[in-house]
């Protein structure tokens, strides 16, 4: 069962992407272009404040005339930020994200944030471990070592 550490240790970059609650969604948008991404956590100091997504923008900027360059991050941001552990596993992450309809979860260890996975993370963990599993029985079947 592969935990939510070492999914952390495969990815290509492995920094957390932020922006600050009083920074505007236009400079959150540029952030998660410029880096190719579909989420950035808000932090206020070292905590979580919440987590800006592409769907903030399309359901509270997008659907209601909202202005990117005015409008701060803290007035359209998910305050109720749900994590994990780095200990906990892929498959629970998996299952918090399905109930929850979440895309990303922040990893938070002894109050600090130590990374953020998402569900592209998960997906491409699940189908290397099966990858694993079948080149496994493979060799079982036909006896080769």
């Amino acid at each position: 069962m592969t935990t939510v550490a070492e999914i952390l240790r495969t990815k290509a970059d492995g920094q957390v992407h932020a922006v600050e609650p009083s920074d505007t969604v236009l400079t959150a948008l540029r952030r998660m272009a410029d880096k190719g991404i579909g989420a950035l956590l808000v932090m206020d100091g070292d905590q979580i404040a919440g987590i800006f997504t592409e769907r903030d923008y399309a359901r509270k900027m997008v659907l209601l005339g909202r202005s990117s360059g005015d409008t701060p991050v803290s007035e359209v941001m998910t305050r109720a930020v749900r994590f994990v552990r780095p200990t906990q596993s892929a498959e629970q992450c998996m299952a918090l994200m399905t109930e929850n309809r979440l895309r990303h979860l922040p990893v938070v260890e002894g109050g600090r944030v130590v990374g953020l996975v998402s569900i592209g993370d998960l997906v491409k963990s699940v189908i290397s471990e099966q990858q694993f599993i079948i080149e496994q029985m493979e060799l079982y079947i036909t006896g080769v070592r």
